[in-house]
C-alpha cells in the first residue's frame, strides 16, 4: 500500500499538513488518488475523522525560487498566499533538504516570488523572517466591484444589520481590515459573528479574509483620530476565507499594520507587535509603503505517512 509522508507543523497555532511533492510520483499513490484533490484535502483536515488542520500545503518545483508553495484551505478550496503557511514551508525545507539549509529560502507563492530568512538553532529554522512583498491598495488589485485604482480606506460595508468601517488590503489575498475602538469589545465574538457575512460580501468577487483589530499604547488605545507611537501593538482576530476563525494568520497580520498604517493610526517603518490568539507575530511595513516584513515562528508537531486511498473513500 503507498503511503505519503507528512509533516504536521503549525505557526502560532495555525497547523498545516506539509507534503513535499517536488518528486513527480510523491503527489499520487497506486490507485492515483492526490492530496491536491479538494475532496482529499477536506477529509485530511477534519479534525474528527482526519489528520485535522487549518489547510494542506503542498511543496512543488520551484519556478524562479528553490520550491513553489501551494495552499489548499481545510475546505478545499485554494488560497493564493499564507503568510504562517510560508513560514512552516521555509521550515520544512530547511530542515529536511541538506542542500537547502543555508540562511535565506525563495519560495514562490501566488503573490510571487517571496524570500524567508532562516534563524537556526543545531541544523533546526527556529523562526522565519519574509520579505511579504508590497501591500495592494487600490479595488483592481485586492479585488473588489467596481474595480478602479481607488482605496477603499474606511469605506461603509454592513453585516448582518451592522455597519463597520473596513480598510481594504490585498498581500497577495484580500482582506477587509475593520478597527474596533471600543476597549471592551470582544474581537473573537465579532469576528465569529459578522465574518462569515463579510467574507461572501458582493464587494469582493474572490470573497475576502475578515480581520477584527484593536490597537494599543500602553493602557492607551489608539482612536480613528490618534496617531499611536511607534510602541503601539495590536489585538487581532481573523475569520480566514475558507477556513473560520484561525489562532493566527501572518497575511491578516500584514495586511492590519498596513491598514493602520493607510489610515494614520500607525506610523510605517517600526516593527509593530501584533497579538492574534495564538501568539504574537512582529510586522513592519516600509516607510513608502513598498514592502512588509512578517517575523515569527514555525513549530514541527510531527511527521508521519498517510494513505491516500483512505482518505480519498472518506
Amino acid at each position: 500500500m503507498a503511503t505519503l509522508p507528512f509533516t504536521k507543523v503549525e505557526g502560532l497555532g495555525n497547523d498545516f499538513v506539509v507534503v513535499d511533492l517536488r518528486s513527480p510520483a510523491a503527489s499520487a499513490d497506486g490507485a492515483g488518488a492526490s492530496i491536491q484533490d479538494p475532496a482529499i484535502v477536506r477529509a485530511v483536515c477534519d479534525r474528527h475523522f482526519g489528520i485535522g488542520a487549518d489547510g494542506v500545503l503542498a511543496i512543488l518545483p520551484g519556478l524562479e525560487g528553490d520550491a513553489r508553495m501551494r495552499v489548499l484551505n481545510a475546505d478545499g478550496s485554494e488560497a493564493e498566499m499564507c503568510g504562517n503557511g510560508i513560514r512552516c514551508v521555509a521550515k520544512v525545507l530547511y530542515d529536511g533538504d541538506p542542500a537547502l539549509r543555508r540562511p535565506v529560502l525563495r519560495i514562490d507563492t501566488g503573490a510571487g516570488l517571496l524570500a524567508c530568512a532562516i534563524d537556526a538553532e543545531d541544523g533546526q529554522a527556529q523562526s522565519v523572517a519574509v520579505e511579504m512583498g508590497r501591500p495592494r491598495l487600490t479595488r483592481a488589485e485586492i479585488p473588489m466591484q467596481p474595480a478602479g485604482t481607488e482605496r477603499a480606506v474606511r469605506a461603509p460595508i454592513s453585516a448582518r444589520g451592522t455597519r463597520f468601517k473596513m480598510t481594504a488590503v490585498s498581500m497577495g489575498n484580500p482582506h477587509a481590515v475593520i478597527f474596533v475602538d471600543d476597549p471592551n469589545a470582544n474581537l473573537r465574538a465579532l469576528a465569529e459573528e459578522f465574518g462569515p457575512t463579510i467574507e461572501v460580501d458582493p464587494l469582493f468577487p474572490r470573497r475576502t479574509n475578515v480581520e477584527f483589530a484593536r490597537i494599543r499604547t500602553g493602557s492607551k488605545r489608539a482612536s480613528a483620530d490618534l496617531v499611536a507611537s511607534d510602541a503601539a501593538e495590536i489585538d487581532l482576530v481573523v475569520w480566514e476565507r475558507g477556513c473560520g476563525i484561525t489562532l493566527a494568520c501572518g497575511t491578516g497580520a500584514c495586511a492590519t499594520v498596513a491598514a493602520a498604517c493607510v489610515e494614520e493610526r500607525l506610523h510605517p517603518g517600526s516593527e509593530t507587535a501584533v497579538h492574534l490568539p495564538g501568539g504574537t507575530l512582529h510586522i513592519t511595513v516600509a516607510p513608502d509603503l513598498t514592502g512588509v516584513r512578517m517575523r515569527g515562528p514555525a513549530v514541527t508537531v510531527f511527521s508521519a505517512e498517510l494513505d491516500l486511498a483512505r482518505f480519498a473513500r472518506a
